[in-house]
This record gives C-alpha cells, structure tokens and sequence, in this order.
C-alpha cells in the first residue's frame, strides 16, 4: 500500500510540460527559439461591436488586412473581415476582460492550443521564407503586418515584430514539424 501511495503522489506533483520546452537554434546570422507562454483568443466579431470590445481589451482591434495592433504587452493581430488573434505576453486574460462586456462577439481561449516561435536576426527574412510563399520584403510586410499563411505544410499566423524579427504562432501538434522546418531554414539562410 505504501507504494501505491507513493505513486499516485508522484503522479499527481506531474506538471504538464510544454511543447518545444527548452528548444532554440542559432545559425550564422539567425536564431529560432520558442517563445515563453501567453494568454490567447481567438475573436470573432461585427464591426458594431469593435470599439466596446477594443476598450475591454485595452487594444484597438486593427480593420486593415495584414495589420497589428499593440499595448501594454498585448497584440490584436487582424486575421480576417471579422477575426482576430489576440495575444497576452503580460499574462493577462483577455477572455475575461470580453467576459464583461455585451455586444455581439464570440471569444475562445485557445492558450493551449497555441505555441509562438522567435525567428530573428538578420536572416530571419530568408529563414521564414525557406517555407512561406509570402512577400516578407519589408516594403510588402513591414513591422507589424500580420497574416495567417502557412509554412511548408502547416497553417500558421505570422506576426512580424521588428525589421529582423518574427513571431510565428501554430498549433501545438504541428508545433514539432514548424520548428523542425524552421530550423532548417535557418541553416539553410546561413550558408
């Protein structure tokens, strides 16, 4: 019986461990590396309800395609005609905050479902671009241009953070595949 319940406290102190955990790159002038977690949203919403939503969430939800907004460590990242990402590095649940109010949207936490990877350095274009048919030209997706596209086989949104930097969000189960492909890349960009 001691076993037993040595056993079942053991099994019960088991944390989840995170997809990637611990997993970075770096070739010559680019490194990939997961990026630690973050509250996220998927948001969907009409265009009357917009301005009480952005309040809630302390962001103006961008209406241009391929656009982002950003506050206080929380992104809105403009996916379609009437979705959006949204994305907490602060920690803070932007679920909650559009619990509270009561126009016409639908929000899912999709936090776990969600992992994000760093690309950055100066081959961080050409990294990206190992497998993203997009024109990530600065002139064709400055700093802050956002766009759901894919990377070899696999769906993922794209969020350019600064003109040598990246953050490319997918879901956990192809989370292995993505970094895998990007890591090739990155190889790939350095010679």
């Amino acid at each position: 019986m001691a076993k037993a319940a040595a056993k079942t406290t053991a099994s019960s102190s088991v944390g989840r461990r995170p997809a990637l955990a611990g997993r970075a790159i770096s070739a010559a002038g680019v490194k990939v590396e997961v990026l630690p977690a973050a509250e996220r949203m998927s948001l969907r919403a009409p265009e009357a309800s917009l301005a009480a939503l952005s309040k809630a969430l302390g962001v103006t939800l961008p209406k241009k395609p391929k656009t982002s907004a950003s506050k206080a460590g929380r992104t809105a990242l403009w996916l379609g005609p009437d979705e959006w990402l949204v994305v907490d590095e602060a920690g803070k649940d932007p679920l909650a905050d559009c619990a509270k109010v009561s126009v016409l949207h639908s929000s899912v936490g999709i936090s776990h479902r969600n992992i994000a990877i760093s690309v950055a350095g100066p081959g961080a274009e050409a990294t990206v671009n190992s497998g993203c048919p997009q024109d990530l030209s600065l002139e064709a997706f400055p700093v802050g241009a956002a766009s759901r596209t894919i990377l070899g086989k696999a769906e993922i949104v794209l969020l350019r953070t600064a003109e040598d930097a990246f953050r490319v969000e997918c879901w956990r189960s192809f989370s292995d595949y993505v970094f895998t492909f990007l890591s090739e890349g990155a190889r790939d960009a350095a010679g």
